[in-house]
């Protein structure tokens, strides 16, 4: 029983410790490639008055 037990904690650490390495390589990657994104400058939005016209 115990042997069994050693068995299923081993799996269940080896899957951890692999969704944990997936995830942090994940939020590296995203964080490096946001990084190497171009910024656009900001652009300025004209606007003219319009009146609503009554029926």
């Amino acid at each position: 029983m115990a042997d069994l037990l050693n068995l299923i904690m081993l799996v269940c650490a080896s899957l951890g410790s692999m969704a944990f390495g997936v995830l942090a390589a994940y939020g590296i990657f995203r964080a490096g490639f946001a990084l190497m994104r171009p910024q656009r400058p900001a652009m300025a939005v004209k606007t003219r008055p319009e009146t609503a016209g009554a029926l």
